[in-house]
C-alpha cells in the first residue's frame, strides 16, 4: 500500500534528511516511527503524503507513485489521507464542527452530506457535545480530537500522526493514543512519529527507527527485531 524504495531525500544545505530508506506498510497497519530530532521521521512523513517529493528512489502511495505525480494527482491523493500535527492546525475563529467541516468543503463534498459526516467524526472522537465549542474554549486533549476528527471525516485509508502527542499531558495522550489504536481498528493504516518511547513499549505495534535519515532498526507487532531490509 505504501512502499518506499531507495528513497534519499536531500534539502539545500546539510546532511540528507532521509538516506537510502526502503520500506513498505500494509493496509491497515499500525507503525511508529522512532528516532531523535532530526532523524527524518517528518520528513518521512512527509514524503508519504507528497508535501515533499524524494531527491532520489521512489516513493508509492497506493496507486500514485511520487516520481510521475502531478499537482492534481497529490491533491488527489490527499483527499484520500488524513494528517494529524503536533500543533493541531485548527481555525481559531471556527467552531470544533466548522474546523471538521472545513476539510469536506475543500473538497467539493456535497453540501448536504457534510453536516451528517461532521456529527458522526465528533462522535467517533467523543465530542459530539462540543461541536459548537471554539478552540479556545477546548482543552489540549480536546483541541486534538477535534484535529483527529477533521483528519478522518473523509474516511481515508491512512492517517499520517506526526507527533500527535507532543504537547498533551499524559491523560490527554492516552486519551488520543486510545482514538488512533480505535480509528486503526476499524481498518485505517495509522503511521505515527513520535518520541514517547514508553507509549511504544507499551503498544506493542510494529516500530521503525530512524537516525540521521537511516532506518537502523524495524521490530514488528510481536517484538521481533529485524532490519530495514525486510520492508
Amino acid at each position: 500500500m505504501i512502499r518506499f524504495t531507495e528513497v534519499t531525500k536531500q534539502y539545500a544545505r546539510g546532511a540528507p534528511a532521509l538516506r537510502d530508506v526502503s520500506l513498505f506498510v500494509g493496509k491497515g497497519e499500525f507503525v511508529f516511527f522512532t528516532g531523535a530530532s532530526g532523524a527524518g521521521k517528518s520528513t518521512l512523513l512527509r514524503l508519504v503524503y507528497m508535501g515533499e517529493l524524494p531527491t532520489e528512489g521512489e516513493v508509492r502511495v497506493g496507486t500514485y507513485m511520487s516520481n510521475d505525480v502531478s499537482r492534481r494527482d497529490i491533491a488527489q491523493l490527499r483527499r484520500k489521507l488524513g494528517v494529524v500535527f503536533q500543533d493541531f492546525r485548527l481555525l481559531e475563529d471556527r467552531t470544533a464542527e466548522q474546523n471538521v467541516a472545513f476539510a469536506l468543503q475543500v473538497i467539493g463534498a456535497p453540501r448536504a452530506s457534510i453536516r451528517p459526516r461532521v456529527a458522526r467524526a465528533l462522535a467517533q472522537v467523543g465530542l459530539g457535545s462540543k461541536a459548537t465549542s471554539m478552540p479556545g474554549e477546548l482543552s489540549g486533549g480536546e483541541r486534538q480530537r477535534v484535529a483527529i476528527a477533521r483528519a478522518i471525516v473523509n474516511d481515508p485509508f491512512v492517517l499520517v500522526a506526526d507527533e500527535p502527542t507532543g504537547n498533551l499531558d499524559e491523560r490527554a495522550t492516552r486519551g488520543v493514543f486510545e482514538l488512533l489504536t480505535d480509528i486503526n481498528a476499524r481498518g485505517t493504516a495509522v503511521l505515527m512519529a513520535t518520541h514517547d518511547l514508553s507509549l511504544v513499549d507499551r503498544a506493542g505495534f510494529r516500530t521503525v527507527e530512524l537516525d540521521h535519515g537511516a532506518i537502523v532498526s524495524d521490530s514488528p507487532a510481536s517484538g521481533r527485531a529485524s532490519t530495514g531490509d525486510d520492508a
